[in-house]
């Protein structure tokens, strides 16, 4: 399968050190959480983990509202993801998500819409995802 697009990060220090991307426009500090002993004072793997995924599964919700004949401005939804670290039962860490998707439109058609973009995208076939839909 062909890549449609990759890009490369590099981590330094792991939790508390930084990451850079190789095009220089990612450039962070990292800290350890305060709820995990750090001292919280940088952006964390789980923070950066959750803008992505928002972004992204906001993108593909639009992708297939399109595609079902509904038209969304961008501040029409609005997607949160409360990203979890938690042990699996073999002492790994693992992530998990709720994701809350509310929209202008009727339940039914929202979780029906929601549950076409959580087919479509890659952060949600990566981790264990809740859903949660509600509408405005």
């Amino acid at each position: 399968m062909a890549s449609l697009y990759s890009t490369k990060v590099t981590a330094s220090c792991g939790r508390h050190g930084s990451i850079r991307s190789e095009d220089g426009l990612l450039d962070l500090k990292l800290a350890l959480p305060r709820a995990l002993g750090g001292r919280g004072d940088a952006t964390n793997p789980e923070q950066l983990f959750a803008g992505g995924y928002v972004a992204c599964f906001e993108n593909a919700l639009l992708h297939v509202s399109r595609d079902a004949g509904h038209r969304f401005a961008d501040d029409d939804i609005d997607v949160v993801a409360g990203i979890g670290l938690s042990r699996n039962e073999a002492g790994g860490f693992v992530l998990a998500a709720a994701l809350v998707t509310i929209a202008g439109i009727d339940q039914q058609t929202a979780e029906r819409l929601v549950q076409g973009a959580h087919a479509i995208c890659p952060y949600s076939n990566a981790i264990d995802v809740a859903i949660s839909v509600s509408v405005r």
